[in-house]
């Protein structure tokens, strides 16, 4: 069963991680062609988790030890969303679908 972490809010999805010693859930699935956030959400993340990157949207931050990061996605296409921690150990994974 899909992992419950994407939320519809004002028309936008929602697709919340959690970080810290990696990302949880590893794999969420979300719906294509809507407008969509990422929110990586810490609490007390020391680890490389903290330091994440998606690659395909040249994106890389360094996330706060404690609070929520919104990243605005935009509107995806059908296929597969990966990002990863800075070191590469850790990887997560949002699978957009019609």
């Amino acid at each position: 069963a899909p992992a419950n972490n994407v939320s519809v809010v004002d028309g936008k999805q929602i697709v919340e991680v959690s970080v810290k010693g990696g990302y949880r859930p590893q794999k969420s699935v979300a719906k294509a062609g809507v407008p969509t956030i990422l929110r990586f959400a810490t609490n007390s993340t020391y680890d490389c988790s903290g330091a994440v990157r998606i690659p395909s949207m040249g994106y890389s931050a360094f996330l706060p030890a404690t609070g929520k990061t919104d990243v605005e996605l935009g509107v995806q296409q059908v296929g597969i969303l990966r990002g990863m921690c800075a070191m590469g150990m850790y990887i997560f994974e949002v699978d957009f679908k019609n």
